[in-house]
């Protein structure tokens, strides 16, 4: 759930626009550096509730720890109440990162979806321009060996929620970035829609709304999501709001 969730379809939230003037910032896909000074989250847990068609559909907790050199970004999603009953869920992602490059460079995942029970290693090497994932079928035992061709640097799927929130969220302002969780990469473009206040279970902050979808790959023009960053130095994400085939999926930030 935690890495399927960012998969969304375009949806249109109302909001109240920005006046102050669009300055396109990084109009190429590439990564940013984290700015001079800047300071990962570490040691901060983010909960939110997942509602799906007004009701509780699970929950998710997703942090950010110092492992050795490079941070850790970790999420867990479970599903919970009447989802949980027709379809339990329980998914696990760990992803590290260069502090300097906010290139991600290896991810641990486990998938349970019902009867299905998957867990796959993603290595990024850079000097070769591969991703590598060793991919296991818990049920059956079956493997499975697939590369693919990466830039120079990559986020992945969680930590691409961070590598947003370092950026120079100023309405208006347009990032282009590449993006790979195993599979093909796929360049993303995150726009600055408009500052917005919101009131979710954690309190109401005022936001920074930023649209992201995918502009190459397999999900372009049919994914997107919108997330509402608090508008302090952390910002932090307070709320997301995606669309999948099958219905409409809210988080919202429980406490942090």
């Amino acid at each position: 759930m935690a890495v399927t969730l960012l998969h969304a379809q375009t949806i249109s939230p109302t909001v109240k626009q920005s006046s102050i003037p669009i300055v396109n910032t990084a109009p190429a896909a590439k990564m940013i550096p984290p700015p001079p000074g800047y300071r990962f989250p570490n040691g901060q847990t983010y909960i939110y509730s997942v509602e799906w068609r007004m009701f509780t559909a699970g929950t998710a907790q997703v942090k950010m720890e110092p492992a050795g050199a490079n941070p850790r970004v970790s999420a867990i999603a479970d599903s919970a109440g009447l989802v949980n009953v027709l379809y339990k869920i329980h998914d696990r992602f760990d992803a590290f990162l260069d502090p300097r490059t906010f290139c991600s460079l290896h991810i641990s995942k486990y998938a349970e979806a019902g009867s299905r029970k998957r867990q796959a290693e993603i290595g990024f090497d850079y000097a070769r321009g591969k991703a590598a994932l060793d991919e296991k079928n818990l049920q059956t035992g079956e493997l499975k060996h697939v590369e693919n061709d990466i830039p120079s640097c990559v986020t992945d799927v969680i930590s691409a929620f961070y590598y947003v929130a370092s950026l120079p969220l100023q309405p208006g302002n347009t990032f282009t970035f590449p993006v790979n969780d195993g599979g093909k990469t796929s360049e993303i473009i995150a726009r600055v829609e408009a500052l917005e206040q919101v009131k979710v279970p954690a309190g109401t902050f005022q936001t920074m709304r930023v649209e992201a979808q995918p502009i190459s790959g397999l999900l372009k023009g049919k994914a997107a999501v919108w997330v509402w960053f608090d508008s302090d130095a952390e910002h932090a994400p307070v709320q997301i709001r995606s669309k999948l085939k099958w219905g409409t999926l809210l988080f919202k930030l429980q406490r942090r």
